[in-house]
């Protein structure tokens, strides 16, 4: 009980900063400087629990403000920050909880039998290509019995490339909107098409089954 009532504090401070300080921080964001650094990151980790912002947008303006190198390590932290907090969060805070809620959704347990297989690979997938919400594979892996240390791999690995290639687009988007528009479009598509094979194959899986 004392766990829980600790995680709903942390929660509601979570979201009371999000909503309450959202425009100071993306402003102290903007105007750059060694302050926004934390500032940013912590708006990062704020937005894997409650997206008060775009995760695009917020990733692209911190490319923009930053460069591609410190924005891509300032996005990045901040994104590890955030997971790692849901998932513990998930594991000790609100087992029970999201444990009843779960238990409604069969494709979840699927999953989470595939993650107790081979949790690294299943973890990665999901990362870079997002067939499943990123906070639903958060708490899934919570509850699981997944190791944190390769939670924590896999996710870092799967969340760079979407990571780098928004903070890229973000840096571009002064000089050239359109170009800037153009990569993460052709990011989206190459995702959705990799998404509607897959989706495809396990249909045709079922058909020759039945």
């Amino acid at each position: 009980m004392q766990k829980r009532i600790i995680s709903i504090c942390i929660l509601l401070v979570i979201i009371a900063i999000g909503l309450f300080q959202r425009d100071v921080l993306l402003e102290v964001v903007k105007h750059g400087g060694s302050w926004s650094i934390i500032v940013s990151m912590i708006l990062v980790a704020i937005c894997v629990f409650f997206p008060i912002v775009p995760f695009p947008v917020l990733a692209g303006v911190i490319g923009a403000v930053f460069g591609i190198t410190q924005g891509v390590f300032i996005s990045l932290t901040g994104a590890m920050a955030g997971t790692m907090g849901f998932f513990y969060l998930s594991r000790y805070g609100f087992r029970d909880w999201a444990e009843r809620k779960l238990a409604y959704y069969s494709k979840i347990k699927e999953y989470e039998e595939l993650l107790n297989r081979n949790s690294f690979i299943a973890i990665l997938n999901c990362r870079l290509i997002p067939v499943i919400p990123a906070p639903i594979v958060n708490i899934i892996c919570g509850l699981s019995r997944v190791k944190a240390i390769i939670f924590f791999t896999a996710s870092l690995v799967g969340k760079f490339p979407n990571i780098l290639i928004l903070s890229y687009a973000g840096l571009l988007f002064n000089n050239n909107k359109l170009y800037s528009f153009g990569i993460y479009g052709c990011y989206v598509l190459i995702i959705f098409f990799i998404n509607f094979a897959i989706f495809y194959r396990r249909s045709a899986n079922k058909s020759s089954l039945d």
